[in-house]
């Protein structure tokens, strides 16, 4: 996997260099986000034009895995809850006080449709902003948390 490189611009832009071809500007794209974050990358160029196609970041020499993943954390905005903390109501809308991956923040959600169950125990939940929190597993969240839950499942 080393028959390409990519560096940084002068003006902080992912560039992409494989043989003789000119260098392109390119943006990383997951294929799956959520269920398998690591695997199905795409570097995109401008134009829309997939140039290269990755399976795996492992696959990757470190420094461009960590590049790949320096630019995709200053894209996506995806707050993991890691514990629901109080929820206003158990009758919707209500407001959801939580602990996530980035701090604490609160959100209202507007109707139980609004927690989607996307398998392997995980859930989406869109709050009334159209903000997207990610519980990774439910399994693995605290028991105070899993009852609060448990009311608008």
């Amino acid at each position: 996997m080393n028959d390409f490189e990519l560096s940084r611009d002068a003006l902080g832009r992912l560039v992409y260099r494989a043989g003789e071809e000119a260098p392109h500007e390119v943006v990383p794209v997951r294929a799956f986000p959520i269920a398998a974050p690591d695997e199905g990358i795409a570097l995109v160029a401008g134009n829309g034009r997939e140039l290269r196609w990755i399976e795996t970041l492992a696959e990757l020499p470190v420094a461009a895995r960590e590049l790949i993943e320096e630019e995709l954390a200053s894209r996506e905005f995806l707050p993991r809850i890691r514990r629901i903390v109080a929820v206003s109501s158990f009758a919707t809308p209500s407001t959801w006080s939580v602990e996530t991956d980035r701090g604490a923040t609160r959100f209202v959600l507007k109707g139980e449709e609004d927690i989607r169950r996307i398998g392997d125990g995980r859930l989406l939940i869109a709050d009334s902003h159209g903000i997207q929190f990610l519980i990774r597993e439910v399994g693995a969240l605290d028991k105070g948390s899993r009852k609060l839950l448990d009311r608008f499942l």
